[in-house]
């Protein structure tokens, strides 16, 4: 078994969907020691007494091996879907009408439900509506208060409650259904660290979320929406982290332009602080087959070599026959770019200028004193996470120690790049923050004898938001002698 204690040997997180393929504590331990940094509970499938264990078995592995463990739950939302057919499924025609209208009873080849009022209102002539993950498209011809008329552009078979996609307008529907409502509580109960938002539209959605949170857990917007990225700024101002969700995405947009919105999502994201998830197909053949084609491996590159906080995996992990390998093989992607001498350089071409505080001041200056004095690490001493965030923005090319007496910080810290949170008593004195540096920075493996350090941290200690310090020492060797614990 590795080192409990040692950081991972790559700085882009590992996300790792759960699901049938991986639900014993034996395969979730097995893909933590794969490489899974967090793991994903998707609340659009089972029961929440299928959720429970799940929990509990990341938390018995978090106390196991003595490391913070990291929990999002992915709330459904909105999902929209039109009603059942007489025969269970029908043929449209390109060129033929179709009409979507608020009659309950089943539909034909002309006709069918569409049980969302919010969408008669919002539709206007012109607007396409795209079925079943964009195999059909329909083009609105005309519009009445419970009547949708539509031209067939791209036909074919449609069965029963298969899902509606509406990518040109904004329909005024909460990000939050009954479902999602009651599956939130139910996630905050269980002491989520994340809860991913699905089909966010507005800064609104995100808002509606954080009150109904109340701070007990942080949360990740997934843009999935053109119209969350006309105003993906807006939302990124109120959500804590991000995520690339490219299923929903490429429905609604045309293929082409998903890459150019991906680089565009991952390039605000790191402007602005905000970790960012790439995620949906990354690994899809391995659902089936022990090896990924040679195109996802170079998707999963690329990711990386843009600068995504995490990767993940979804039906890889969650209900592929290799869940275990799915995660290696992403570990070892990871490791190869990281280790391309042309990595460096790559990732920079984000530029992420400091906001004119002293805490992004101190972090911008580790990140260069480390690359002049050619550090070992550096270690950042936080309670809100904010200066772990800050330091991680600018990607420096040194290991992240964060050390924080707050296990919350902790655990949500799993999806942010480059950083290895420690769980420790806070400090109250400059010697004493110095003397546990030098002993973590020993014990966790990232610094040896003679290695120099960076410390960041603020003064008066304890304070939240306190950020002033930066510190360099170097190490002797000798800092555990006498010291079991911190």
């Amino acid at each position: 078994m590795p080192n409990q204690f040692a950081p991972r040997s790559r700085k882009v997180r590992v996300l790792a969907t759960l699901g049938p393929a991986s639900s014993s504590p034996e395969m979730i331990r097995k893909l933590f020691m794969a490489g899974a940094d967090a793991f994903r509970i998707n609340m659009s499938h089972g029961a929440h007494a299928d959720k429970e264990p799940l929990v509990k078995a990341i938390r018995a592995l978090e106390k196991e091996l003595g490391r913070p463990s990291t929990i999002l739950f992915d709330l459904q939302g909105p999902k929209l879907r039109v009603g059942k057919f007489e025969e269970g499924k029908v043929f449209l025609e390109t060129g033929q009408t179709f009409v979507l209208d608020r009659d309950s009873t089943p539909g034909n080849a002309d006709r069918v439900e569409l049980p969302h009022k919010e969408i008669f209102a919002a539709l206007e002539i012109g607007a396409r509506l795209l079925l079943d993950d964009g195999k059909l498209v329909l083009r609105v011809s005309g519009v009445e208060k419970d009547r949708i008329e539509t031209l067939v552009e791209v036909g074919g078979a449609l069965s029963n409650s298969k899902g509606l996609n509406v990518p040109d307008v904004v329909v005024p529907m909460a990000a939050l259904t009954k479902k999602d409502r009651i599956d939130l509580a139910f996630a905050v109960e269980q002491g989520a660290d994340w809860i991913a938002l699905s089909f966010v539209q507005r800064p609104e959605d995100v808002a509606e979320a954080r009150r109904l949170i109340g701070g007990k857990a942080a949360v990740l917007a997934k843009i999935e929406k053109p119209a969350a990225v006309e105003r993906l700024e807006e939302i990124l101002e109120l959500a804590d982290a991000v995520m690339v969700a490219r299923g929903d995405l490429g429905v609604e947009l045309p293929p082409q332009q998903v890459p150019l919105v991906q680089k565009q999502i991952v390039e605000t994201a790191r402007r602005m602080g905000r970790p960012v998830v790439v995620a949906t197909q990354m690994l899809e053949s391995m659902i089936v087959s022990p090896s990924p084609t040679r195109a996802e491996v170079s998707d999963v590159a690329t990711a990386i070599y843009d600068g995504a906080d995490a990767i993940m995996l979804s039906a890889e992990s969650a209900a592929g026959a290799w869940p275990e390998e799915s995660v290696s093989m992403m570990d070892r992607i990871a490791i190869a770019v990281e280790n391309d001498p042309g990595y460096k350089a790559r990732l920079h071409f984000t530029q992420t200028l400091p906001d004119p505080t002293t805490a992004d001041a101190l972090s911008e200056a580790a990140k260069e004193i480390a690359e002049t004095i050619s550090a070992a690490a550096i270690i950042c001493f936080t309670n809100s996470g904010a200066s772990a965030r800050r330091i991680a923005r600018d990607r420096p090319s040194v290991p992240l120690l964060v050390l924080t007496p707050n296990e919350q910080t902790a655990r949500r810290l799993g999806l942010l790049w480059g950083a290895h949170a420690v769980i420790t008593k806070d400090v109250s004195n400059f010697e004493e923050m110095v003397a546990k540096s030098k002993r973590m920075a020993l014990r966790h493996g990232i610094a040896k004898s003679g290695e120099k350090i960076i410390i960041m941290a603020g003064v008066p200690f304890g304070t939240p938001g306190s950020t002033n310090m930066l510190h360099v020492q170097r190490l002797t060797g000798k800092e555990l002698e006498g010291h079991n614990s911190d």
